[in-house]
């Protein structure tokens, strides 16, 4: 391509709401141009990017044995209602309706239509496994889109689904995705790592995360450098202490702690480690009955250190704590006699349900709340001033430094982008929607299913996040718009740089190398500013100067001064660099 023939368009500013790094370089690049809020146009530099992502992606899916379809992004309402997400998916479901008021969706995802797809036409064990997958736009109604391709409302998927006959086909399903994905995270070239997650709203107990690391990434990545264990935060489980309870050396008093409402502000005061006060976090569960009214609430109170953080996904899982909330200040007051802040498990006066996490429960002469304002109790302990806990659970975010699960060491963390994930769904979705096929018994059994998503428009965002400098975009080869850039300085004043440029132009696009020739006639700080911004990996700059010396001079996009390569030897050079 020419650059005279093609599109740039770039600025030396990014918009005042551009905020992520990725944001501001794709906008002042040239890729991406806002036409609402979380709505963007891919501007041809950025879809250039985007097919070089979906080529890979549909190389290795198809290699995969995945069968390519494209299912529709308006979805009848009645489908997303067999499977109760119609009502329960919340705001974030785009609903319309058609001129004869019929419902349905703007799709966020497709297992509903796929699953209708299965149970019309996969009647027999015969046809299983199959896995389908389309790249397809989809839309998710975000409260507060942002971060340019990073978290938009209008966004580009790769999902797939796969249906097998019984569960462990179904899982060997998922481990030949979950290789895939490898494969496909390896050629982009980026650092990555496969993580264990929960698989939240959409099902299923089996599921690993593909996460970007990126210093900006909005997830945190748990892992274990002496060993292959690594987990998001939501699903990293914190172990029990090993050692046992000490036993206790203090009595429990009543302390004055006037205006001090946060374990930081009493340790402090007390001076006294964070870790050896204990926070009172108060939750509430609703019965509802049929109609949807509140019949009966019950109040839980979980205990964690102060220095410690809750992990809602952890607590949701817990029995009976499902679909918590938090308690309002009148629950509070009710049980605790007292408003947030000065809470505890001693003196309520009202009973509560008691959780208490695996680190409070070996902890002896610790410090909570008294129930009474500016008061806290310090040097309580367990079996002497309340009950041994009945409820032990692991109620926490994981710290640097905790014991890994798997024995191996001591836990990391990182943060990340998450741009792929693989769940294994099971039957969810087959038994909601009856998808059923003949077994070799001739009985109906349901379809085991998985599911597995990459963010093909996100995916670029993570890469500059994690590839970027103070002169712009460092895109890896297999992602870059152009793979190389011929720099022609003065071309219009110089016969032999011209002549130069535009054979070695022809010889890469003959040796099937995605090559830019910047023809624009423009200055060479300017010319090289632009190439730097978009992030081009390599570039060659053809002057008199250098021809004199029969030499052309070559830049990766890391490197800081370019270096002379003899004209003859560039095209070889470059193809080795390529690997072409």
């Amino acid at each position: 391509m020419k650059a005279s023939q093609f599109f740039i368009s770039t600025l030396k500013e990014a918009p005042a709401d551009a905020e992520v790094v990725s944001h501001k370089l794709m906008m002042r690049a040239g890729m991406i141009k806002k036409l609402g809020a979380g709505i963007y146009t891919l501007m041809p530099m950025g879809l250039r990017v985007v097919k070089k992502v979906e080529a890979i992606v549909r190389e290795e899916m198809n290699r995969a044995g995945a069968v390519e379809l494209c299912m529709p992004v308006v979805q009848p309402a009645e489908l997303w209602q067999e499977t109760g997400r119609f009502e329960k998916m919340g705001p974030e479901l785009l609903r319309i309706r058609d001129r004869h008021m019929n419902d349905f969706v703007i799709q966020p995802t497709s297992e509903e239509v796929v699953t209708d797809i299965a149970r019309q036409e996969i009647r027999s064990y015969k046809q299983l496994p199959k896995n389908f997958y389309q790249i397809q736009t989809k839309f998710r109604d975000e409260r507060r889109p942002r971060f340019g391709l990073m978290r938009g409302r209008e966004f580009i998927m790769k999902d797939a689904y796969s249906f097998d006959r019984d569960q462990a086909s179904a899982k060997a399903s998922y481990q030949v995705m979950a290789a895939a994905y490898r494969r496909i995270f390896d050629r982009f070239g980026l650092t990555y790592r496969a993580v264990a997650a929960d698989s939240g709203a959409i099902g299923g107990d089996l599921s690993e995360e593909f996460q970007v690391i990126a210093a900006t990434g909005e997830d945190a990545i748990v892992y274990c450098p002496g060993s292959n264990y690594a987990a998001n935060m939501e699903k990293a489980e914190a172990q029990a202490p090993a050692d046992p309870r000490a036993a206790a050396t203090q009595a429990m008093a009543k302390t004055p702690t006037p205006g001090k409402s946060t374990c930081a502000d009493v340790a402090e005061l007390l001076g006294l480690p964070l870790a050896q006060t204990v926070k009172s976090l108060v939750l509430a569960t609703d019965t509802l009955s049929d109609t949807g009214e509140v019949v009966k609430t019950q109040v839980w109170l979980l205990l964690l250190r102060g220095d410690h953080d809750m992990n809602e996904v952890k607590v949701n899982k817990l029995p009976g704590l499902a679909a918590f909330r938090f308690a309002s200040v009148a629950e509070i007051e009710d049980h605790f006699g007292c408003q947030p802040g000065y809470l505890g498990p001693l003196n309520l006066l009202k009973p509560v349900k008691l959780v208490v996490d695996r680190d409070v429960a070996v902890m002896s002469d610790w410090v909570c709340g008294a129930n009474e304002p500016d008061f806290h109790l310090t040097g309580v302990n367990w079996g002497r001033d309340l009950p041994e806990p009945e409820l032990v659970a692991d109620l926490r975010n994981v710290v640097a430094g905790d014991a890994s699960p798997d024995g191996c060491g001591v836990l990391a963390i990182e943060r990340g982008i998450e741009v792929g994930h693989v769940f294994y769904l099971g039957t969810k979705y087959s038994e909601a929607m009856k998808a059923t096929f003949l077994d070799q018994n001739g009985k109906p059994q349901f379809m085991e299913m998985g599911c597995y998503g990459i963010g093909i428009t996100r995916l670029p965002a993570a890469a500059i996040e994690q590839n970027h400098d103070e002169r712009g975009i460092i895109w890896p080869d297999a992602l870059a718009p152009f793979t190389v850039v011929i720099c022609p300085i003065n071309a219009e004043r110089s016969p032999e740089v011209k002549v130069t440029s535009d054979a070695l132009y022809t010889e890469l696009l003959a040796a099937g190398v995605d090559v830019m020739l910047d023809d624009r006639g423009e200055r060479p700080g300017a010319m090289f500013a632009d190439w730097e911004l978009i992030g081009v990996p390599h570039r060659v700059n053809v002057g008199d100067r250098a021809l004199k010396e029969g030499n052309v001079e070559y830049q990766h996009r890391r490197d800081a001064v370019a270096s002379a390569v003899p004209v003859a030897d560039i095209v070889a050079k470059l193809l080795a660099l390529l690997k072409v």
